[in-house]
């Protein structure tokens, strides 16, 4: 471990010690990094036969693949949400992440649709999903703002997908409208915001208002800059504005930030659980 590294280590420490109030915000790298891959072996072994008949690459970009037929559509959706939601368990990553915060004033917001925090330990209350959910379906044309839970429908589906269709009467219909169904993720402009989402919305903000003024250490973890308006730029922003507050940035792909934080900024482009699990020891 060189000089730098271990001086960087250190401070992270350091910070996370002597913080008030600890925010994470983790994005699709700090999955990545817990091994919840979308392409590669991950993908190929899971998703061969749709790989075979479709020329599909990767997951997320079969995610926007135009099947021909919901039927196919949902063969395919099925395989991907219980691969990502329901068969992975609580993966160490996240579980050191909560080892590593539990004891002090902390909340997380994140990109990440994969439910990896609440298996990890984390509260619901304590963690705000900006982007969804794979763990739940609504209307596709947001005619009404419910959810609904998915897992034995996608259970149901994967035991019934014969040559990547599922049969007609498993297509999901929305309840209200007779509609198709989307996975609740931000796709498009239909996204819907439910109640839930708006409660963990207001947590957040408050626990924001908390923090003026405050040691803070922000962890701003596999963040890349699909969305960079909900976590990065804000972590900067609020790390600009607080003379204690302290940015600790997990990034190999886009370690540098804006210059005004630079004194404040700890940057690591090592592999996320070789740090985490530095910083614990």
């Amino acid at each position: 471990m060189n000089k730098t590294l271990k001086t960087n280590i250190k401070e992270a420490k350091l910070a996370i010690k002597n913080a008030e109030y600890i925010i994470i915000g983790g994005g699709s790298g700090l999955s990545s990094a817990a091994g919840v891959e979308y392409s590669g072996k991950r993908f190929t072994e899971n998703f061969s036969p749709f790989i075979k008949k479709y020329g599909l690459t990767d997951m997320y970009s079969s995610g926007f693949y135009p099947f021909p037929t919901q039927e196919e559509r949902w063969a395919y959706w099925a395989k991907h949400i219980y691969v990502n939601r329901f068969e992975l368990g609580a993966t160490n990553l996240y579980k050191d992440l909560f080892q590593l915060v539990k004891e002090k004033e902390y909340f997380v917001i994140t990109t990440n649709v994969d439910s990896q925090f609440e298996k990890s330990g984390f509260p619901n209350e304590k963690v705000f999903e900006v982007q969804g959910n794979y763990g739940y379906l609504q209307c596709a044309k947001r005619c009404h703002d419910n959810v609904y839970y998915n897992e034995t429908l996608v259970r149901e589906m994967i035991d019934q997908t014969e040559d990547c269709k599922i049969p007609s009467n498993l297509v999901p219909k929305c309840p209200i409208c007779g509609g198709n169904m989307d996975p609740h993720l931000r796709i498009n402009e239909n996204f819907v915001q439910n109640e839930e989402w708006y409660q963990s919305h207001q947590l957040y903000n408050q626990f924001l208002q908390n923090t003026e003024g405050k040691k803070i250490a922000f962890l701003e973890m596999g963040v890349g800059f699909n969305t960079p308006g909900i976590i990065r730029y804000p972590f900067e922003q609020m790390t600009y504005q607080n003379n204690h507050a302290t940015l600790i940035r997990f990034n190999r792909a886009h370690p540098v930030g804006i210059k005004e934080n630079k004194d404040k900024t700890i940057v690591f482009m090592q592999d996320i659980q070789d740090i985490v699990s530095a910083i614990m020891t």
